[in-house]
C-alpha cells in the first residue's frame, strides 16, 4: 500500500514540473498524404472573437453570426465519396473568454421530412445529426466530439488513437436546435473548461464537421472525410483565428446520496429487505490546462445495468464488459496490448478495471456466504491528460475494503491497486512509444494468505510507427510480470487453468514450494489500415508459461504462441448491387512454448449493405485441418488431440430508417467425426412507436451435442481418471429493452433478461490414448455411475428513471431484480415450462434512489 500511495503522489508533481513547451505543430494534411491536396479554402477555416455572445436559442439572426466566417465547402463521403451534396450546409464559429460557439445551418427543401427523434442523452437514433470533431491539442490523434440532432439530444465522445471513440466521456455543454422553413439549425455553446489544449499565443484546432441526412442515408463532411485513409481525427481541417485563450478554472464537485433497500437471505433461509444509506462524491479538478484529476469517494454504481446471464463450462474465466462510469471515462489511454489474441473476446492487456471492486474471490470457500456481490471501493483516483510535449498521461489508484462472510471470515482482503500509463507521440503523432506499470497489494490474513497472492506487478513497453502515407502501421510490445505469496497461493496459481503447470506430459516443472513466479509476453504486428480497397494485419504473439497479469488485467491463459493473419476487401463505392461491402479472410495457428500445436483455423466472413440499406452477413470456418491438441481440455491432465470441425452462419438486418427493424441470425457447427453438432438461431426486432418511445426484443436459442465435454477428474486408488461425457445442452436467452423519453432530461429505461439452460450427460468416458489419430481410440468407458446434468434458471432486470434536473445533476430511481436457481440434476429442455418457472424462484430486489448535485465553485 505505501508504494501505491507514493506513486499517486509523485507522478502528478513530476508531470507538472515538465516545461510547458510550445505545441509541436503537425504539418498540413496536404504534406502528410500522397493523394491530391484539397484547395486551402476547403481545409482552412477561421473562428471570430466576439464581444457580445450569441443568444442560445437555435436561431441564426444574432449579430455574432452575421460577422462570422462561413464554412460551406462540404462534400459527400457516403455513399459517393467526393460528390457534391444534395443539401447545402453552412457552419460558423465564434468564441469569447469562456466559450466556443458553433452555429450549423442545415438546409433542407422539405423540412417536414426531417427525421427528428427524441432519446435520452448519448443514445444514437436514426435521425439527422450534426457532429463536431474538435482536435484541441492539434495532435491529429485525440479529439472531442459534440453531436446533436434536430430534437436537441446531446451526445459526446472523447476520441483517441485517431478513431477510437470513448462514449462514457460526458462534458457539461449546451445546445439549442430549431426546425424552420429552410431546414434546421443547431447552436452549440461549449465551455473551454470542458476541453484540453496547450497554451500558446497562436492557437489552432483540428476541426472536422459531419452531417448525416437520415432519410437519404447520405453523410457529408468538411473537409472531405476519406474512408480509404486510416483514422479520421488526422483528416480534420484547420480552425484558426484564436488568440491566446484563457486558462479556465477547472473544478467540478458532484456529491451524491443513496437510499437503498436490498433483499437478503439469512442463515435460516428467511428473506428481509433492510434499508441503508450511503454518501459519496466525485471530484474533477484541472492541473493546468492539460491534466485532470478525477476522484471518487465511496462510489455507488447502482444505476448500472446488470451483467448478462451465462453458464461457463470452459476451463477459462468468463469476461464481462466494464459498465461503471468512473472506470469507463478515459479508458482508452490505459490500453496496452500484451500478447493479446484479438479473436478472443475479452483481451484487455495489462489493465482490466473490473478487478477493482470485484466479486469476493473466497465467497463460499469456507462454507459461509455473503450478501456482498462486489468488494466495496473506499476511494479511487485518476489523473489523465496530455502534455504540451506530446506525452499522454494516465494514472489510476484505488483501495477496496476488506469483505467478511457470514462467519466473519475474510472473503476478500483489503487491496490497493495502481496503474501508470505514459505514451509519447513522435513524428507529429505518426509514431509513438509508451510504458505501462501496474501493481496490486493485498493485506492478507489467516483466511486469505494461502488462497490469494499477496502482491502482483506487471510492466511493459510498446511502440507504434505509421509509414507509407500513414496507411501502414508497425506495432510491438514487450511485457513482464511477477507475483508473490505463500507457497500454497503460488502453488494454486501454478495449477490454475491459466498455467496448468501440473500437466503430466509437458516439460514445465510444478514446484509447490515456490513463493514467487515471473513471466514475459511479446507481440509484433504489421497492418495496413488505409489506401485502396485492401486491408490486412499479421500478428505474432507469445505468452511465457509464467506470465500472470490477472490480478489487474485479463488473461485467459499463458504458455501460448500465435500467428494470425487478416485480409479484407473494403468496397465502399456503391454499385447497383450494393452500397458497400466488407469481405474478410482470416487464418490462425497457435502453439504452446514447447511447440505443441494447439489450434489451426480458417475463417471467411462477408458483410454487404444492399441498395435498400438492408445488410447481409455470412461466414464459414474450418478448424483443426492439421493435427492439433488441447492442453487444457483435461484440466491438468494430458493433452488431447482435437478432431477437425467447421461451422457456418448467416445474418440479415433490416432498414433502420423504418419504424421497425427486424434482424435474424442463425448458424450451425459440427465436429468430432460427426459426433458433435449444434445449431443456434437469434431473431430480433427493434421498434420505434413514436419519437419518444422505442423498444427491442431479441432471443437466442442454442441446441447442441458436445461429445467431448470435460466432466470431472476422479481419483481412485491413488490414480487420477480424466473423464469426459457427451453433453446434450439447450439454452434460451431473451433480452428486452424499453426506452421512453419524456424530455431530453427525463427518461425511463427497462432491461430484462430471462435465461434458461439445461444439460444431460451420457456416455461417460475417460482418457485412454489421448493423442490417438482416430477419435474413438482416445477414450474408454468410465463407470459405473450416472454422470448427471444440470438446469439453470435466471432472471435479471434493471429499471432506471433518470432525471437531469439541472446540468450534470441527476436523480436516479432504480429497481433491480435477480432470480437464480441451479439444479444439479440431469435435465432436458422443455418449452414453455422451463421459461415460465424462472419466475418461481424467489426474487432478490434492490430499490434505490440516488441523487447527485453538480457544481462548479
Amino acid at each position: 500500500m505505501p508504494r501505491l500511495l507514493l506513486l499517486l503522489l509523485a507522478v502528478p508533481a513530476l508531470l507538472q514540473a515538465q516545461p510547458s513547451a510550445a505545441t509541436i505543430t503537425a504539418p498540413s494534411a496536404t504534406k502528410e498524404r500522397a493523394d491530391a491536396p484539397a484547395p486551402s479554402s476547403m481545409r482552412n477555416a477561421s473562428a471570430t472573437r466576439v464581444s457580445q455572445a450569441p443568444v442560445l436559442d437555435g436561431r441564426d439572426d444574432d449579430a455574432a453570426w452575421r460577422s462570422a466566417t462561413v464554412i460551406d465547402q462540404f462534400l459527400e463521403y457516403e455513399p459517393n465519396q467526393g460528390a457534391t451534396p444534395r443539401f447545402r450546409t453552412e457552419v460558423r464559429v465564434t468564441y469569447d473568454e469562456r466559450y466556443l460557439y458553433v452555429l450549423g445551418r442545415m438546409f433542407d427543401p422539405a423540412p417536414d421530412s426531417i427525421i427528428s427523434l427524441l432519446s435520452r442523452r448519448d443514445v444514437r437514433t436514426e435521425s439527422e445529426q450534426l457532429k463536431l470533431v474538435i482536435d484541441s491539442y492539434h495532435d491529429r490523434r485525440t479529439a472531442y466530439q459534440f453531436i446533436t440532432n434536430p430534437a436537441g439530444v446531446k451526445r459526446d465522445f472523447y476520441v483517441y488513437n485517431d478513431n477510437v471513440e470513448d462514449p462514457t466521456w460526458d462534458a457539461v455543454w449546451d445546445v439549442a436546435t430549431k426546425i424552420d422553413s429552410l431546414g434546421w439549425v443547431a447552436e452549440f455553446r461549449i465551455p473551454f473548461s470542458q476541453i484540453r489544449f496547450n497554451q500558446d499565443d497562436t492557437k489552432r484546432f483540428g476541426f472536422l464537421i459531419v452531417r448525416d441526412v437520415a432519410r437519404t442515408k447520405q453523410r457529408i463532411s468538411w473537409p472531405l472525410f476519406r474512408r480509404d485513409v486510416q483514422g479520421y481525427v488526422s483528416q480534420g481541417g484547420e480552425l484558426e483565428g484564436f488568440g491566446r485563450l484563457p486558462q479556465p478554472r477547472r473544478l467540478e464537485i458532484t456529491p451524491y446520496v443513496v437510499e437503498k433497500s436490498s433483499t437478503r437471505q439469512n442463515a435460516n433461509g428467511r428473506y428481509s429487505s433492510p434499508m441503508s444509506q450511503a454518501f459519496g462524491a466525485d471530484v474533477k479538478m484541472g492541473l493546468g490546462s492539460n491534466l485532470t484529476v478525477d476522484a471518487t469517494i465511496n462510489p455507488d454504481f447502482g444505476q448500472v445495468e446488470a451483467d448478462p446471464s451465462v453458464l461457463n463450462l470452459s476451463a477459462f474465466e468468463q469476461f464481462f464488459e466494464e459498465r461503471r462510469p468512473f472506470f469507463l471515462e478515459g479508458a482508452g489511454i490505459f490500453q496496452f496490448r500484451t500478447a493479446c489474441d484479438d479473436i478472443d473476446t475479452g483481451c484487455t492487456g495489462l489493465f482490466y478495471s473490473r478487478r477493482i471492486g470485484r466479486s469476493p474471490q473466497l465467497l463460499n470457500r469456507y462454507g459461509d456466504g455473503s450478501s456482498a456481490t462486489a468488494s466495496r471501493i473506499i476511494g479511487a483516483g485518476k489523473v489523465s491528460g496530455r502534455l504540451a510535449s506530446g506525452m499522454s498521461v494516465g494514472l489510476v489508484t484505488a483501495v477496496t475494503e476488506r469483505e467478511l462472510g457470514t462467519q466473519r471470515r475474510t472473503i476478500e482482503p483489503q487491496t490497493g491497486y495502481a496503474v501508470l500509463r505514459l505514451q509519447q507521440d513522435l513524428r507529429n503523432g505518426n509514431s509513438g512509444i509508451g510504458v505501462m506499470l501496474t501493481g496490486v497489494d493485498r493485506t492478507n490474513d489467516e483466511w486469505s494468505r494461502n488462497a490469494l497472492r499477496g502482491g502482483a506487478y506487471t510492466g511493459g513497453i510498446d511502440l507504434r510507427h505509421r509509414f507509407a502515407a500513414n496507411n501502414y502501421e508497425l506495432a510491438a510490445s514487450v511485457s513482464g510480470s511477477t507475483v508473490n505469496g505463500t507457497a500454497d497461493a503460488i502453488a494454486a496459481t501454478q495449477r490454475s487453468s491459466v498455467h496448468q503447470y501440473d500437466r503430466p506430459d509437458d516439460d514445465i516443472a510444478y514446484d509447490p514450494t515456490r513463493t514467487s513466479m515471473t513471466g514475459d509476453a511479446e507481440r509484433l504486428s504489421i497492418s495496413k489500415f488505409g489506401g485502396g480497397i485492401t486491408r490486412f494485419q499479421s500478428v505474432l504473439q507469445r505468452f511465457s508459461p509464467g506470465f500472470e497479469s490477472n490480478d489487474l488485467g485479463f488473461q485467459a491463459r499463458a504458455d501460448q504462441q500465435m500467428f494470425r493473419n487478416w485480409f479484407s476487401l473494403q468496397l465502399n463505392t456503391p454499385t447497383k448491387y450494393y452500397r458497400r461491402a466488407f469481405l474478410n479472410f482470416n487464418t490462425f495457428n497457435t502453439w504452446n512454448t514447447a511447440g505443441l500445436a494447439l489450434g489451426q483455423g480458417l475463417n471467411m466472413n462477408w458483410h454487404v449493405e444492399l441498395p435498400n440499406t438492408w445488410w447481409i452477413h455470412t461466414g464459414v470456418n474450418a478448424n483443426a485441418l492439421t493435427p492439433v491438441y488441447s492442453d487444457r481440455a483435461a484440466r491438468g491432465g494430458p493433452a488431447v488431440r482435437l478432431s477437425s470441425s467447421g461451422g457456418a452462419w448467416l445474418g440479415l438486418e433490416g432498414d433502420r430508417r423504418k419504424w421497425y427493424t427486424p434482424t435474424l441470425f442463425l448458424g450451425t457447427n459440427s465436429g468430432d467425426e460427426g459426433r458433435t453438432d449444434g445449431m443456434w438461431i437469434e431473431p430480433g426486432i427493434q421498434a420505434r412507436v413514436s419519437s419518444r418511445f422505442s423498444a427491442s426484443l431479441a432471443a437466442r436459442y442454442d441446441r447442441g451435442n458436445n461429445d467431448a465435454q470435460w466432466h470431472s477428474n476422479v481419483v481412485r486408488d491413488g490414480e487420477t481418471h480424466y473423464t469426459f461425457a457427451r453433453l446434450k445442452q439447450s439454452t434460451l436467452r431473451t433480452t428486452a429493452r424499453v426506452n421512453y423519453t419524456a424530455t431530453r432530461t427525463l427518461s425511463l429505461q427497462l432491461y430484462a433478461q430471462p435465461f434458461v439452460t439445461t444439460g444431460r450427460y451420457t456416455n461417460w468416458r475417460e482418457l485412454d490414448d489421448p493423442r490417438a489419430t482416430a477419435y474413438a481410440d482416445r477414450y474408454q468407458p468410465f463407470g459405473p455411475g450416472d454422470p448427471g446434468g444440470f438446469r439453470v434458471r435466471e432472471f435479471r432486470s434493471n429499471t432506471v428513471v433518470r432525471w437531469e434536473y439541472r446540468p450534470a445533476s441527476v436523480l436516479f430511481l432504480v429497481w433491480q431484480q435477480g432470480r437464480s436457481l441451479y439444479d444439479p440434476t440431469a435435465s432436458d429442455f422443455s418449452f414453455p415450462q422451463d421459461v415460465t418457472r424462472v419466475f418461481d424462484v424467489h426474487p432478490m430486489n434492490t430499490l434505490l434512489v440516488k441523487a447527485s448535485f453538480w457544481f462548479n465553485p
